[in-house]
């Protein structure tokens, strides 16, 4: 469970008054669009969104989501539901938080739920499965002429020499490396990508953890891996092929390097929103 749905009694903040008084939040002469950098998405007849159960022949993408601001993103179906009841009820919306719809319903890869100007969803474990969903969402954002758009992505993570319950604002999301990079293979070719993230919202975030109680926050690096056993150093998977030494001297390394927190998905959540010109942030609770 995040952070937020733990400490929903202290919320009620000036972060959660930020959401509140939209369409205030991002106003400026020069509205900042969501963007796709594929030149053949202007060629197509209907965009099908597979994964998402949406198509812009079927659905009218700018009336379901073009008042769209924020866009929080986590692993698991169960806690991004629980997330979007939360945040019905801190923006005092009608209706029951318990029957928030799944938008996705036709499909069983992700769930998706909007809740005002607040879009809560899945997207797995891993790169391969938050990539997927990054692809179609940032096309969504798109085609429904969305702007000025900050994307979270919340989460739990292993924490490097942090106590239990540390919330980790991410400044860089970096590889095995500790490199501030993406490394995306296409068509047999390696392209790399920063993962540098927005730090005037990492500030905001470090300023909002200040207003909650019991919520003690860091920013720090966040390092990626590809998976939950080896990747993380982790003794008790099927696989081990080094020792708790060489474990700890690795994570010694890693801490530094400035890594705070140990998870799967940030380098491409960063990497892509960069290139798509969204602010984008990851934060994740020690345990």
């Amino acid at each position: 469970m995040s952070t937020m749905e733990k400490h929903g009694s202290s919320s009620s903040s000036n972060c959660t008054e930020t959401i509140r008084g939209l369409p205030e939040h991002g106003k400026s002469d020069l509205k900042q669009h969501v963007q796709v950098k594929n030149p053949y998405l202007q060629t197509m007849e209907e965009d099908i969104l597979y994964h998402f159960s949406l198509s812009t022949k079927t659905h009218n993408l700018p009336e379901m989501f073009g008042d769209i601001k924020f866009v929080c993103v986590g692993g698991s179906a169960n806690r991004m539901k629980a997330f979007a009841q939360f945040i019905h009820q801190e923006l005092q919306l009608p209706g029951n938080p318990e029957e928030v719809k799944d938008i996705c319903e036709g499909t069983d890869r992700y769930c998706m739920y909007k809740v005002g100007p607040v879009l809560s969803i899945s997207h797995g474990m891993g790169v391969p499965s938050i990539s997927i969903m990054l692809h179609e969402l940032i096309k969504l954002l798109h085609h429904a002429h969305c702007h000025d758009v900050v994307l979270f992505r919340l989460g739990t993570s292993g924490g490097v020499g942090l106590p239990p319950g540390t919330v980790v604002i991410t400044d860089k999301a970096v590889d095995y490396s500790f490199r501030p990079q993406f490394e995306q293979v296409v068509l047999g070719k390696v392209i790399t990508r920063s993962t540098e993230l927005d730090e005037g919202v990492a500030s905001e975030l470090l300023q909002c953890s200040l207003e909650l109680q019991n919520v003690p926050s860091v920013i720090g690096n966040t390092m990626c891996t590809h998976d939950f056993y080896e990747g993380q150093g982790r003794l008790d998977g099927a696989l081990c092929s080094f020792s708790h030494e060489e474990k700890l001297e690795y994570l010694r390394k890693a801490y530094e390097a400035g890594v705070r927190n140990i998870e799967m998905e940030s380098t491409v959540f960063a990497a892509m929103c960069r290139v798509c010109g969204l602010k984008g942030m990851c934060f994740c609770d020690n345990i």
